[in-house]
């Protein structure tokens, strides 16, 4: 069972393809008609407006892959991003900053994988609630945006390693760590939960560790997406989770990963962010009016996780047909 699985999962590469495919039409259609997008700042801009929101689905990418929801994304990225806001130039510094951030990510992430996985908890209300509790403790820390990032973190993150944007490092680095991880047991389990949880427990494989596991997770990837936030604005925002979830979500789908659980990956959820951010750019670019930006977003939105959601389609009716 373990092996038909593992060959299930090397072969969900596919499930990105659209998304890379759209993700480079759309990039094409915007350096057309503007020159500067493949310039090396152009690009540099591109990455940076794209990582916060690739690194954020990237977490419930994982939690999603499992047949679970996970909304406290948002939540601990406000909170994080208050709290280095609010400590990275004091006695914390920076890395103790990105301590607690850390361990706010996990500290949440354990908690909802613990009454979800062990308590047997619905998680769309379970991380509703963490989500709540996130933006209420964020605005006790910092009632209103202000705050200040250490130069450290700001110059870090927003700068460059040899040319190539820290931002674009922290993706790739993403991406490898997700490759290494989805070939992994505990890879492999995250899909075989997702996608029928029964045949996985019957195969040796404990869902509620994979389960925990997805959780803790994401609160990582969601507390290293608010230390960036931060490092990007240079202050603390409490009031970012109010719109940042649904393009998480959105993310997640364009980049084809099934909102049912054990289809997709990470590396398209990468660049569904990718196409949501050269989206807005695309029709700042072509012209269109800000009136009417809103009503082109909703529809190349849907258009686009249609568009992603297609090849996780044919996948299953391929499978069902072999069955």
């Amino acid at each position: 069972m373990i092996n038909q699985i593992a060959q299930r999962v090397g072969r969900l590469g596919g499930t990105t393809a659209p998304s890379i495919l759209l993700f480079l039409l759309m990039f094409g259609i915007y350096a057309a008609h503007e020159p500067s997008a493949i310039s090396p700042f152009g690009i540099s801009n591109l990455v940076n407006n794209a990582v916060v929101l690739a690194l954020a689905s990237a977490g419930l990418t994982i939690v999603i892959l499992t047949g679970n929801l996970d909304l406290s994304g948002s939540g601990v990225v406000a909170l994080s991003n208050v709290v280095v806001a609010t400590t990275s130039t004091g006695v914390l510094g920076s890395s103790g900053s990105l301590a607690v951030v850390l361990a706010i990510g996990i500290v949440v992430g354990a908690v909802n994988g613990f009454l979800v996985a062990y308590l047997r908890l619905q998680s769309l209300a379970v991380t509703i609630g963490s989500l709540i509790i996130c933006q209420g403790i964020a605005l006790l820390v910092l009632p209103a945006p202000g705050g200040q990032v250490a130069d450290a973190i700001s110059d870090g993150v927003t700068g460059d390693l040899h040319g190539i944007p820290t931002a674009a490092i922290i993706l790739i680095a993403a991406g490898l760590l997700w490759l290494i991880l989805k070939n992994t047991r505990r890879g492999i389990a995250l899909y075989a939960v997702g996608a029928d949880e029964a045949a996985a427990n019957l195969s040796g494989i404990d869902s509620r560790s994979t389960k925990l596991f997805a959780f803790v997770a994401a609160g990582i990837c969601y507390a290293v997406a608010g230390f960036v936030y931060c490092a990007e604005i240079g202050s603390g925002d409490p009031r970012v989770s109010d719109s940042f979830l649904l393009f998480m979500f959105a993310s997640v789908a364009i980049g084809g990963t099934s909102l049912t659980g054990g289809l997709g990956g990470v590396i398209g959820t990468i660049f569904g962010a990718g196409i949501l951010t050269v989206m807005q750019k695309m029709l700042f670019a072509l012209g269109v009016a800000e009136f009417y930006t809103n009503i082109f977003n909703g529809l190349i939105m849907i258009a686009a996780i249609f568009f992603g959601q297609l090849t996780p389609l044919v996948f299953r009716l391929t499978r069902r047909e072999a069955t």
